[in-house]
């Protein structure tokens, strides 16, 4: 959605989609923001809850059924298991994306990993698709005058147009790019804490191909999963900057991460906002 910065002042129920990488200030934006009526809605947390729950339960289920005392207490209904998840404690949908490699170092066969990956994939698409009603029920039920999307670091990589054209529509994006200091930061901190991530599958191939001929690894399996995550991580990073910035110039707007982490409140970043609109314009 465009705007002048006029528009954009007047727009009575305004609704942002944020995109960029884990770590840029997204959610920290809208913990922020939460505090001056905006419904904050997370992509994560709607992935896990909504679409992917069923599977996450299953694969809990899997690795607790190969515990005998534990396979014993579920099979006579004695425990129950619940995914736990909270818009603060993703972690179920982490584990449930998992790392490839070694299955005794924790990893995933290539197959179920991709199978995961392509599960989540449709998960994210559903649940951008979902954005509309939920601005319609932030501000018919709960009472909130604005939404913001806090959207997952891949809604870049979804390839789908239509889910685009829907975001568009309803809302308007705005690209938080990382500087390259931070950019660094970020980098550093994905060494130090790998953590799953979602791979377009044209990526995922291009880049394990070169990972297995620089590690003269015969098989997936030899994969160490972290090490892999560690050396993909910075490819994956630059390989989003060009669809991120596609999807600013078409349909939104630009901010850095040092613009963002100086704002204090609600009218800094509404002002931010006009900023960036105003540079474009």
């Amino acid at each position: 959605m465009k705007f002048t910065v006029e528009q954009f002042r007047n727009w009575e129920h305004k609704s942002i989609t944020l995109l960029g990488m884990s770590g840029v200030g997204k959610t920290w934006l809208a913990n922020m923001l939460r505090r001056s009526n905006w419904f904050h809605f997370s992509g994560d947390y709607r992935i896990g809850s909504r679409y992917l729950d069923e599977p996450i339960l299953d694969n809990i289920k899997h690795q607790a059924m190969a515990i005998p005392f534990l396979r014993d207490l579920l099979r006579n209904d004695s425990i129950h298991i619940v995914n736990n998840l909270t818009v603060d404690n993703l972690q179920p949908v982490s584990s449930f994306l998992g790392k490839l490699g070694n299955p005794e170092l924790g990893g995933l066969g290539l197959q179920e990993f991709k199978y995961r990956q392509k599960l989540h994939l449709q998960a994210e698409i559903a649940t951008m698709r979902d954005v509309p009603d939920f601005i319609e029920k932030a501000h018919d039920i709960y009472g909130y005058n604005h939404f913001l999307n806090d959207a997952g670091g891949s809604v870049c990589e979804l390839d789908d147009p239509d889910t685009l054209e829907i975001l568009s529509e309803h809302t308007l994006f705005l690209y938080i790019k990382a500087t390259e200091q931070d950019e660094k930061e970020l980098i550093r901190r994905a060494e130090l804490d790998p953590k799953p991530l979602y791979y377009r599958e044209e990526f995922l191939d291009e880049q394990l191909s070169i990972y297995m001929e620089e590690k003269q690894l015969p098989y997936v399996a030899m994969i160490e999963p972290d090490d892999f995550v560690r050396w993909v991580f910075p490819r994956l990073f630059s390989s989003r900057i060009p669809r991120y910035d596609a999807i600013a110039q078409r349909y939104g707007y630009t901010v850095t991460t040092q613009e963002l982490w100086q704002i204090q409140n609600e009218a800094e970043f509404l002002e931010l906002i006009e900023s960036a609109i105003d540079k474009q314009q």
